[in-house]
C-alpha cells in the first residue's frame, strides 16, 4: 500500500485510513504497509507506527495487515518489528539487508533474529534488484527452519529456483513482480503482493481463483487483460509514483505527492496512465 501524503509532505491519516478502506473494499484480502511502495526509507518511525494504527483502525478486523520492518541494520529493524507486534500487526514483512551486502550467514542471522523479536508471522522478501543480494536456496531452507518465517514475496525473477523452494519447504510463495503474477501463480504461489493491486485487485482476485481452480486459460486471459496496467504503472518510472497517481485518477487520493527523492508523476505521465488503465478497462466509471 502507498503511503498518502498532504501537498506539504506531512503523513495525511485520513487518507491512510480512505486508502486502506478502498482496498479492501475493492477486493484485497491484506495489505503490506511500510514497504518500498510505502516510501518507507523515508517515513520516520513514529509515523510507521502511527501509519500502522490508521489501517489497523480501518481494516484491521478485515484484512490481515502486514507491517514492512526490513531495514539494512538488524538493532532498528527489531524495534520496528517489536513495534509493529505491539500495535498489533498480523504479520511483518522483512527485506534482505541493502547497501551493506552481508553474507548469506548475516542474512540468515538477522532475519531469524526479527522474526524471534516480532512473534507474529514473518514473510522474507528476495528482490536482489534493490538490495544486491539474492537469497540463495540454501539460505531459503534455513529460514523455513524457523517457525514463524512463513512465506517469501519473491521478486527475484528466478521462477525455476523459487519452485525448487516451493518443492522443498513449507513457504508459501507470493508474487512481488507483476509482471510475473501469473507465472508465479502458475508455480505454486499463493496470491500476491501487489502495486498494480492499487487500480486491478478485483481482476487479480479472480485470476488467483482462475488458477487455484485449474483454469489456466482464464487467468491467462484475464493476465492480458491487465498488460496495460502493468506497463503504465511499473515500467515508466517507479510503480509507487504511478501507484498514487492512478489512486488519485479514481478519486482516491486528493494529491499524488512523493518524499524526495521520488516525485510524483507529471502531467504527461498521468496522461498516459488514464489511456492504459482505460485500455485495460480499469476506469470505465471515471470521468474523462
Amino acid at each position: 500500500m502507498v503511503t498518502p501524503f498532504a501537498s506539504d509532505g506531512a503523513l495525511d491519516i485520513d487518507a491512510v485510513g480512505r486508502v486502506a478502506t478502498y482496498l479492501v473494499n475493492a477486493g484485497n484480502d491484506g495489505l503490506v504497509i511500510s514497504g518500498t511502495t510505502g516510501e518507507s526509507p523515508t517515513t520516520s518511525d513514529d509515523e510507521a507506527g502511527r501509519l500502522l494504527a490508521a489501517v489497523l483502525d480501518a481494516v484491521g478486523d478485515r484484512a490481515y495487515v502486514v507491517a514492512g520492518v526490513g531495514t539494512n541494520d538488524t538493532a532498528h529493524s527489531v524495534r520496528l518489528a517489536k513495534q509493529a507486534a505491539r500495535l498489533g500487526a498480523h504479520g511483518v514483512l522483512v527485506v534482505t539487508p541493502y547497501y551493506s551486502k552481508p553474507p548469506q550467514a548475516g542474512i540468515v542471522a538477522h532475519m531469524r533474529t526479527v522474526a524471534d523479536a516480532a512473534e507474529v508471522p514473518t514473510m522474507v522478501y528476495d528482490i536482489p534488484g534493490r538490495t544486491g543480494v539474492k537469497l540463495s536456496y540454501e539460505t531459503l531452507l534455513r529460514l523455513a527452519e524457523h517457525p514463524g518465517i512463513v512465506a517469501v514475496k519473491e521478486a527475484s525473477g528466478d521462477l525455476f529456483a523459487g519452485s525448487q523452494v516451493m518443492a522443498d519447504t513449507r513457504l508459501s510463495f507470493y508474487s512481488g513482480d507483476d509482471a510475473l503474477n501469473l507465472a508465479w501463480l502458475a508455480q505454486g504461489a499463493v496470491g500476491v503482493v501487489s502495486v498494480v493491486g492499487h487500480v486491478a485487485a478485483g481482476a487479480y482476485v479472480q485470476m488467483v481463483k482462475a488458477v487455484d481452480s485449474g483454469d489456466l486459460a482464464a487467468a491467462r486471459a484475464i493476465s492480458e487483460t491487465l498488460i496495460p496496467a502493468v506497463r503504465a504503472i511499473m515500467t515508466r518510472t517507479q510503480g509507487a509514483i504511478m501507484a498514487k497517481a492512478g489512486l488519485q485518477l479514481l478519486g482516491v487520493l486528493e494529491h499524488r505527492t512523493m518524499r524526495p527523492p521520488l516525485v510524483a508523476a507529471s502531467d504527461a505521465e498521468v496522461a498516459a496512465l488514464r489511456t492504459d488503465l482505460a485500455a485495460a478497462g480499469l476506469l470505465q466509471n471515471v470521468p474523462a
